[in-house]
């Protein structure tokens, strides 16, 4: 019965992802700014979060969405979940993927990359978290997203927690009453429940905290480099530093002949 209810959830759950579900009219949507730990110029993906948000992903979101553009291997990269090459084995394998050449499912082996979903109306989440933007305005301008960043991750993070508990029926369809979502009323039931996944950390199993656990790892997901992007940024911005100072100081002494001849 959890296994059906879980699986209803889903299919609903990738159906307000993805921008289909259908939504009575509402309030307007409010979508809270979490603090995570990879936001700024220095900031870094938590890897125990990441862990965390991975377990989320697997035993509640796996049933129906796919990560078709990550691969398995990519779990032990640096800046990510960091697994070891047998747990990232010892992963992959729990999936099965279809290889044209046996022309029949087998394991997952860490080259192959995550399923694609299950159903047709459940939309990939492999990029959801840069596709989804929990920030405007005002007034169209993007003020916003200049200043808290475009909050994809928010977004779902929002809506996996801004269930308030009230239900309505609307031309034969059932909708919950969702702070997060456009319209203030989403079609899909709550996917998440307090303590429905165990931590190996001991880490809080509530709502909330595990509704910023599977966001924080789409965004991993959808940007997995960008631990790498901020050094190589910051290295930029340090040697173009570095040359504007040269450059002004080469400037001084090539016209400081001619400067002296006109004093």
């Amino acid at each position: 019965m959890i296994k059906k209810t879980l699986l209803t959830a889903l299919v609903a759950f990738g159906l307000g992802l993805g921008g289909t579900a259908a939504y009575a009219e509402g309030g307007e949507a409010h979508v809270k700014d979490y603090d995570f730990s990879y936001e700024g110029p220095f900031g870094k993906f938590d890897q125990e979060q990441l862990r965390r948000g991975l377990k989320v992903y697997t035993e509640v979101c796996a049933a129906c969405h796919g990560l078709r553009l990550v691969a398995f291997r990519t779990l032990g990269d640096e800046g990510g979940p960091q697994y070891s090459a047998d747990e990232v084995k010892a992963y992959a394998a729990e999936f099965e993927v279809f290889d044209p050449e046996l022309d029949d499912t087998r394991a997952a082996k860490p080259s192959d990359k995550f399923p694609k979903s299950g159903l047709e109306t459940a939309p990939d989440l492999s990029l959801m978290a840069k596709a989804r933007a929990g920030f405007h305005g005002p007034y169209g301008l993007g003020i916003n997203q200049m200043l808290k960043g475009m909050g994809g991750p928010e977004y779902i993070a929002s809506i996996l927690a801004g269930y308030t508990g009230e239900e309505k029926e609307q031309a034969g369809v059932t909708f919950y009453e969702n702070t997060a979502f456009p319209g203030g009323w989403i079609a899909m039931p709550p996917p998440l429940e307090d303590e429905l996944v165990e931590f190996d950390d001991g880490y809080d199993n509530n709502v909330e905290s595990m509704s910023q656990d599977v966001a924080a790892f789409l965004m991993w997901t959808a940007e997995p480099k960008m631990m790498a992007r901020k050094r190589m940024g910051f290295l930029v911005v340090l040697f173009l530093s570095l040359f504007t100072v040269l450059l002004y100081l080469t400037n001084k002494k090539l016209w400081a002949p001619i400067k002296r001849k006109e004093a």
